[in-house]
């Protein structure tokens, strides 16, 4: 069965408060965005995830909004994947069909202001007492840690990283927004859990069995949070090339020029390159095949991309490219942001030498 969402949610013209922009995420949610490559016997559509990134394609083209597109990733990768293969009956049922239509809004706790996104290197904890387990941690960059409902939060418990489930009506949950100048639509903040008793139930998986979940999840995200912003970038193809058909330059339009049409062609090639990765990580997600390093490099070579073909497009575009309402200048900040978001650049070439046998960073993400 062909399932069609409806992107009728508008592109960004001003500036939004965190109540429009957990407006937006409940929009995809009711349109049915979040149930693609979902089991029908959980609340999803029971399709692929060839489905999902056309979706994910759709919504970044339609809305030219990479901070949504960074929400929405957050939100499932963050909590709806991590409860469908980690999740006991108890928990899907308590959460799953809440988050899958976005009645709440979730999103997961990694990054550390010391550590980042490793593991390894973090300094929150649970301890484990008769109540069950109590949580002290402080994480920052959270994409919908202001909106969220629900968080997957990554601990150490006994020295091993562990998930746990938390509600910001838990006693003890603190958040603050940390604006920043890159990607409007995506809410940012940091999340303090000070003394945080959780009951057992609150437990993502079995202890101690985080670095597993968490390989899970960043595989998931890296490999397709850019299937989005490919769909602004298709959105950014197209304004170039209408520009580039009309405006003159001695006695012909612009794109008649080398210089131009040479940079048009590169972005068209770096577009559908990513497009190929986006497939190949499609294609082993559905054969249930290990996506670590296909994912790596997508997220690697797509985020460079980004970057590039937006400052392309607004040297193209020139003076034109910087007006407020042409968003071709607002896309280079989202890019600068999309090297860093999911882990760096740098982050991934470590992976791709580790998984290659040649680098010594990262290590533990070769385990299976």
């Amino acid at each position: 069965m062909n399932h069609q969402s409806d992107f009728s949610i508008q592109p960004l013209n001003q500036t939004i408060d965190d109540d429009i922009r957990r407006k937006r995420l409940q929009r995809c949610g009711a349109s049915g965005f979040f149930k693609h490559a979902v089991p029908e016997t959980l609340g999803g559509f029971g399709d692929d995830f060839q489905a999902l990134v056309k979706h994910h394609h759709e919504l970044g083209y339609h809305t030219h909004d990479s901070g949504l597109v960074l929400a929405c990733n957050a939100h499932l990768w963050g909590t709806i994947f991590p409860l469908i293969r980690y999740g006991t009956e108890t928990q899907q049922e308590q959460w799953l069909d809440k988050l899958i239509n976005a009645e709440l809004i979730g999103g997961h706790a990694i990054t550390e202001a010391q550590g980042g996104s490793d593991p390894v290197k973090m300094h929150s904890t649970a301890v484990a007492n008769h109540n069950g387990y109590l949580l002290n941690a402080d994480k920052c960059y959270i994409s919908n840690a202001p909106i969220a409902d629900l968080l997957v939060v990554y601990v150490l418990l006994d020295k091993h990283p562990t998930a746990f489930l938390v509600s910001q009506e838990d006693d003890g949950y603190q958040v603050e927004s940390t604006p920043i100048q890159s990607c409007r639509g995506a809410s940012m903040g940091r999340v303090r859990l000070d003394h945080c008793q959780l009951e057992p139930a609150r437990l993502l998986g079995k202890p101690g069995a985080g670095l597993q979940l968490f390989q899970h999840v960043l595989d998931l995200e890296r490999a397709f949070i850019f299937a989005g912003i490919a769909g602004i970038m298709q959105w950014q193809l197209e304004q170039v090339i209408e520009f580039s058909r009309h405006r003159q330059s001695g006695r012909v339009h612009l794109g008649k020029h080398q210089a131009i049409s040479h940079r048009i062609a590169d972005i068209k090639l770096r577009l559908d390159t990513i497009g190929l990765w986006l497939n190949h990580c499609a294609s082993l997600g559905d054969q249930q095949l290990r996506l670590t390093l296909a994912a790596s490099q997508t997220k690697l070579y797509a985020s460079e991309a980004f970057l590039q073909s937006s400052l392309d497009a607004v040297q193209i575009m020139g003076a034109c490219g910087l007006k407020p309402d042409a968003c071709l200048s607002e896309l280079v900040t989202d890019a600068l942001g999309g090297r860093l978001f999911s882990g760096s650049s740098e982050i991934q070439k470590n992976i791709i030498a580790a998984l290659l046998g040649t680098g010594d960073g990262y290590k533990y993400q070769l385990k299976q």
